[in-house]
């Protein structure tokens, strides 16, 4: 399958949540322009013949479990494997050589996508598979499981299937030559070339962001998703809304584990955090 690149940062901030809550409107799963002529016939998939030789022979036929169908005037097609432009090819040839036509004008289409099915698990909406329409991407497949939550860090794992395989898999259990990862934000900043074209049976895990704990005088103490790297104290203290009237911005402490010993840090407010900081905001000394 072929990359798809260049899709506007309109697009990305649309289908990812963690950017913003705006709606995405997805292509059609015939391609917009035309039928998906790359996508591979499976079993149960259903096809939509259209013969401009003869109206009859037009209609809507299933893909049964061997990969063939049957076709008025030739029978039994197979079709398992092929793209929708060999499988056009295949029909035009046999219509042709067994004598009905001279130049046949058929085209092949995909009413509904049974055979072929990705998986989106972790921190989306409604996770779990999804049909596998030609050269579905990244963006779109998250915008299909109804994108991600708030919880969700700022990366996607794809795991690409092992021979034989069957349902989702889970990072822990791929091998590394078997995943990717994309920085989501990457993509959200126009990095297009990053928005990966998905196989049957690819995972998308989208694993939660690890938490930092902002407490003291601030105006929401509570614990908040680390949701991009390299985040300073300053912009952990903004997720709780800011330090209060009340809040010295120079006498701020992180507790941090380090090597299972708790220790007691002085921190700039221009300092990175960690996973798991607890970020204290003391009082003014009036």
């Amino acid at each position: 399958m072929g990359r798809k690149t260049g899709l506007s940062s309109a697009l990305l901030l649309a289908a990812l949540v963690v950017f913003t809550g705006s709606s995405v409107r997805l292509p059609a799963q015939t391609g917009g322009d035309g039928p998906v002529t790359d996508y591979r016939v499976g079993p149960q998939d259903v096809l939509t013949i259209t013969s401009y030789d003869q109206a009859d022979l037009s209609g809507k036929f299933t893909v049964e479990a061997d990969g063939t169908f049957t076709y008025p005037l030739i029978g039994r097609v197979k079709a398992g494997g092929l793209t929708l432009r060999a499988l056009e090819d295949s029909l035009k040839a046999r219509l042709k050589d067994e004598g009905f036509f001279r130049n046949p004008q058929v085209t092949v289409a995909v009413e509904t996508y049974k055979s072929q099915k990705i998986y989106v698990i972790g921190e989306v909406r409604s996770p779990g598979s999804i049909p596998l329409s030609g050269d579905m991407s990244l963006v779109e497949a998250i915008a299909r499981a109804g994108s991600t939550l708030p919880s969700a860090s700022g990366e996607a794992i794809i795991i690409h299937a092992a021979p034989g395989a069957i349902g989702p898999a889970t990072p822990s259990q791929a091998q590394d030559a078997n995943t990717e990862r994309v920085d989501l934000r990457a993509m959200q900043n126009g990095a297009g070339t990053l928005n990966i074209v998905l196989r049957d049976g690819d995972t998308i895990s989208i694993p939660r962001a690890d938490s930092v704990y902002v407490l003291g005088q601030v105006k929401n103490p509570n614990a908040y998703s680390l949701q991009q790297k390299n985040t300073t104290v300053l912009q952990a203290l903004s997720l709780a809304g800011g330090v209060t009237d009340r809040g010295s911005m120079n006498r701020i402490k992180i507790m941090r584990v380090v090597n299972g010993n708790k220790k007691e840090l002085k921190v700039k407010i221009t300092d990175l955090v960690q996973p798991g900081d607890t970020i204290l905001v003391n009082d003014r000394l009036f």
